[in-house]
């Protein structure tokens, strides 16, 4: 890894869900039936080739039961929905003292273009629209986890790079 080799990228906290929900100032802007709630981080280096990459893993991932009970289907087999919640703390770092950094975060004048290219390229993906939160709004966001299951997505970068 040469030093100063940007590592870290766009990620996604994936959690299947049987429902969720997001709201803002009493309002719901966004809810589903079984699909995923994707918690989406946006890196300070994050291009649109990261939001295109994640998003097709994401709409791709098989983390759905087949007929034998396996987590062998993705979203896109089982037409589940797909909840998409801007989350910047993600990149949070509370390795020093006891309040977190968030410089890594992209700020919200480049995260939010490119929230809005992941969500447009998970639906094109989905072939439906998809939900979401408000970006920089304060939300509560309501959630029944199937499993549990909840996964931290990224791309991990080349040997070498």
């Amino acid at each position: 890894m040469v030093e100063g080799t940007v590592q870290v990228k766009m990620v996604a906290l994936v959690q299947r869900v049987s429902e969720a929900s997001v709201e803002v100032n009493g309002q719901i802007t966004g809810a589903i039936g079984p699909g995923l709630l994707i918690l989406l981080g946006v890196h300070r280096h994050d291009t649109r080739a990261e939001a295109d990459w994640l998003a097709r893993k994401c709409a791709n991932l098989r983390i759905f039961s087949d007929e034998s009970g396996r987590m062998n289907r993705s979203l896109r087999d089982v037409q589940g929905e797909a909840l998409v919640v801007s989350q910047f703390t993600l990149y949070g770092d509370a390795s020093r003292g006891h309040r977190p950094s968030f410089t890594e975060s992209a700020p919200p004048e480049k995260a939010e273009p490119l929230y809005r290219y992941f969500v447009e390229q998970l639906a094109k993906a989905l072939g439906r629209p998809v939900p979401t939160g408000i970006f920089g709004a304060m939300m509560r966001v309501r959630l029944v986890n199937d499993g549990p299951v909840t996964l931290w997505v990224e791309r991990k970068p080349k040997a070498g790079s």
